[in-house]
């Protein structure tokens, strides 16, 4: 009788152990999924991302450059407004390119920081969502 009691209780006691663990193993996993922020897959990339075609414009130094971008989202609703603002998107460009001189853009610390300024100016425009990135697909200076 003893003996059928302690049988008893070890097993209740390993199963209880055992539920403990699993729950524990579910929250550590869970845990770790969100926190570590995941990196969007190419094909996510591309959904969210609008293609501004070439644009031509002088310079303030009097030099002309013909620049393309292709400017990256949040998400696929951000992208659709962008489309929508794509005149907006078109004079932010030119005003921004209007007030640089030929050395300002040459160099890829003149191009990161035009990529910056078109970045921060344009998620001003935006009512939901933002710009996660902005990539010159094709420039030329003269």
């Amino acid at each position: 009788m003893k003996n059928n009691k302690l049988i008893m209780i070890m097993l209740i006691l390993l199963v209880a152990i055992t539920l403990v663990g699993a729950v524990a193993v579910i929250i550590v996993k869970q845990l770790n999924d969100q926190s570590g922020t995941k990196e969007p897959t190419i094909d996510e990339v591309l959904k969210a991302s609008l293609d501004v075609p070439q644009i031509t414009t002088n310079l303030a130094s009097n030099d002309f450059i013909r620049i393309s971008f292709k400017i990256q989202t949040d998400s696929k609703k951000t992208k659709e407004e962008l489309e929508k603002r794509d005149f907006q998107v078109k004079d932010i460009i030119i005003q921004e390119l209007s007030e640089m001189k030929a050395e300002d853009i040459q160099g890829k610390d003149g191009q990161s920081q035009l990529k910056e300024d078109l970045k921060a100016k344009i998620n001003q425009i935006l009512h939901k969502g933002k710009i996660e990135k902005v990539y010159i697909t094709e420039n030329l200076l003269q």
